[in-house]
C-alpha cells in the first residue's frame, strides 16, 4: 500500500490534484480545492490516487460578504404597521 504523507500532493483520477492532510493504514483525509476535507477508508481510495510532484494550486481566499443593511427600513415598516394597528378604528 502506498504510503502518503502529511501535505504531499496527490493526483485524483476524477477530482485533480489534491492535498493529503493526514494518512494512516486505516483512514486518509484529503482536501479538495472546491469540496474542503473528506475522511475515506484508505484501502478504498488508493487505487484513485497517484503521487504527484505539481505544486498545489493557490489558496482560495474566501472573503466574506457583508450583511445587507435591511434593519433600519424593516424597523421603519414594522413601527409604521404598529402604528396603523393601533389606531382607533371609527
Amino acid at each position: 500500500m502506498a504510503n502518503y504523507s502529511q501535505g504531499a500532493q496527490v493526483e485524483h483520477n476524477k477530482f485533480g490534484l489534491v492535498t493529503v492532510m493526514s494518512a494512516t493504514d486505516e483512514r486518509i483525509v484529503i482536501k479538495f480545492d472546491d469540496h474542503g476535507e473528506k475522511k475515506f477508508v484508505t484501502t478504498m481510495v488508493a487505487g484513485s490516487l497517484k503521487k504527484s510532484d505539481r505544486q498545489p494550486p493557490a489558496e482560495k481566499r474566501g472573503g466574506k460578504r457583508k450583511a445587507k443593511a435591511v434593519a433600519a427600513p424593516v424597523a421603519a415598516a414594522v413601527a409604521v404597521a404598529e402604528a396603523e394597528v393601533e389606531e382607533p378604528a371609527e
